[in-house]
């Protein structure tokens, strides 16, 4: 999950304003999107079997040799067209073809072939046959656009949103709901398998990936879970002893609306001939596209930038330019409290003087009363970091407050707080769950952020440590714990690998550990001291499936074993999926 200050922390996937891929047509006729995208290249994942791909937000991926499934090459080989044509290969550039769809890679392009050779096609859908005009081509692997859809899925729907072939923040909602939520589900059993070379007990989906490294035969055709695992061990695909330590990976848990659940929008501002313009980047570019509304936003969020942009351009305000580096208004940031209903503004400014500033707020307020607290955030650098070093108010309080099950946060200008808070509440009542807490526990939460988690914990256990290496996540910690009168949470600044080693020979020892780290997944280091430590169990929330394979591979072959792991949709309608995993030593 984010933290405060943290790679991770900073993905705001979903976001309109973020600069992406074109997405996917919306209509099972015919459309035409772009070829391809910037990401790394991923397994393929059956639509019908079930699971999800990531924070993420094109998030990077350490990649050492667990990892190493072509993920790096796609990403170099984008940045350079070769000079020449590849020879020997079975389509050329610019020649179409009609291919089938088989699976959809992590960022949410399906993935085909013609005559052996893969092929990757944004905005097609597994099960799918599609004509397609080859636009690159790589020694293993191609890319393709969408021509005509000759047979669409069952899992195709019409993306409701005006303006999704052109955002970029949402990559799916060309896909019906109980579709994402299978396929994402099946991502995170395909990196499983693929990179933690881990074995998977696949019980409420019988069909598997069309992933050519799963150890799941395709010929498994659907049966009970009894006699599927009898007929794995007859195949040779699965001994006794395989079974019996096999993870459960649960389906992914997702939201009855999946729409309206953001609660932070950062807009950035720009120029038009009728005034302030605002909504998110064109594709490959900086042109701001002008939006009135993100379905994926609280329609609050909508209504303040609407009403700053408006009022903005009646009062002669300037917007940035990026490439002079004047102009005052550079971002509108608005957060909304879903538990209190208050809201707070932020106007990310090149410089400290605000024209007509009590006209303005004065106007804000009256528009909409729910806005508790307007502040100004100072960044005169020429940057595309959004926020400056200068965060002051301008009207109302400093924080806005809102609740997480029974826990309040006090929510600042620059503070993390996740953005989903009705699958937040999902998450970590997941991750309580399953570090099996009776109120006599030492729990230790590695990567703590702002202590969400780790006040959460603190509910169910006898004492919890967090840690975390930035500063400023552990001062908004602190005055957490203290807002919700939690004597039994301490918190310190650092890295896990130096802090907890530090607490251990203090005497402290972990019952449980919970980790939450960024896209990167853990450092090696914390993972060799978890190992060390020796707790009775080990709680790993992920927002990454690729890394979080990868680190349960190091886990288990040091002691550990996976029990079960839990896909959340924290971003409908995006490819990005949170995964918590519950881990017991075994003696």
């Amino acid at each position: 999950m984010n933290r405060s200050g943290r790679g991770k922390n900073r993905r705001n996937s979903a976001a309109p304003q973020g600069k992406g891929k074109a997405s996917a047509s919306r209509q099972p006729s015919q459309s035409n999107q772009s070829g391809h995208s910037n990401q790394s290249m991923p397994s393929t994942s059956s639509m019908k079997s079930g699971r999800p791909s990531t924070r993420q937000s094109g998030k990077e991926t350490r990649q050492n040799g667990a990892s190493a499934s072509l993920s790096g090459v796609r990403s170099k080989g984008r940045a350079r067209e070769s000079a020449a044509p590849i020879e020997g290969l079975p389509v050329s550039k610019n020649e179409e073809t009609i291919i089938d769809i088989i699976g959809m890679n992590h960022d949410g392009e399906g993935v085909g072939r013609a005559n052996g050779y893969t092929l990757f096609v944004q905005g097609a859908l597994p099960g799918e046959t599609v004509r397609v005009r080859v636009m690159k081509t790589k020694k293993q692997y191609g890319y393709a656009k969408l021509l005509e859809i000759v047979k669409a899925s069952p899992d195709r729907v019409s993306a409701p949103c005006p303006i999704y072939d052109q955002c970029g923040g949402c990559q799916i909602q060309h896909m019906s709901y109980a579709g994402q939520l299978a396929w994402k589900r099946q991502l995170v059993i395909d990196n499983l398998q693929r990179i933690g070379k881990l074995n998977v007990l696949v019980e409420d989906e019988t069909q598997v990936s069309e992933s050519e490294q799963s150890p799941f035969d395709e010929r498994i055709e659907e049966q009970t879970n009894e006699s599927n695992l009898m007929r794995l061990r007859l195949e040779g695909v699965m001994n006794e002893k395989d079974t019996e330590h096999a993870i459960r990976v649960l389906p992914t848990m997702g939201m009855d609306e999946p729409w309206r659940y953001r609660n932070k929008a950062q807009v950035p501002i720009g120029a038009a001939e009728g005034g302030l313009v605002g909504g998110f980047y064109a594709k490959g570019s900086h042109r701001i596209i002008d939006m009135d509304t993100c379905l994926i936003q609280h329609e609050h969020n909508d209504e303040v930038v609407a009403k700053v942009k408006e009022l903005g351009s009646h009062l002669g305000i300037s917007a940035y330019n990026e490439e002079t580096g004047r102009g005052l208004l550079r971002h509108v940031v608005v957060k909304k409290a879903f538990r209190t209903g208050e809201m707070m503004l932020v106007l990310v400014t090149n410089g400290r003087d605000i024209p007509h500033v009590d006209e303005w707020i004065g106007s804000i307020r009256e528009a909409i009363p729910q806005v508790a607290s307007i502040c100004q955030n100072v960044n005169k650098k020429q940057t595309n970091v959004i926020f400056g070093d200068e965060t002051r108010v301008l009207w109302g309080r400093d924080v806005i407050y809102d609740y997480i099950g029974d826990v309040q946060f006090a929510i600042s200008p620059r503070s993390f707080y996740q953005v989903n808070p009705v699958q937040t509440e999902v998450l970590y009542g997941k991750t309580v769950e399953y570090a099996g807490l009776s109120g006599k526990e030492t729990v230790i939460d590695a990567y703590c952020g702002i202590g969400t988690i780790s006040l959460f914990l603190a509910q169910h256990a006898d004492q919890v440590y967090g840690v975390e290496i930035v500063p400023e996540a552990i001062e908004d910690a602190r005055s957490n714990a203290l807002l919700n009168e939690m004597r039994n949470v301490k918190f310190e600044v650092g890295a896990s690998e130096d802090v907890i080693p530090r607490w251990k020979e203090q005497g402290i020892e972990a019952d449980v550990i919970v980790v939450d780290p960024p896209r990167k997944g853990c450092d090696p280091r914390l993972l060799d001291t978890i190992l060390e430590m020796k707790p009775e169990r080990v709680v790993y929330v992920s927002c990454n499936p690729s890394t979080l394979a990868r680190d349960l591979r190091v886990l288990e072959d040091g002691g550990y074993r996976t029990v079960e792991v839990t896909p959340v949709d924290m971003f409908p309608h995006t490819v990005h999926v949170e995964s918590v995993a519950m881990l017991v030593r075994e003696d």
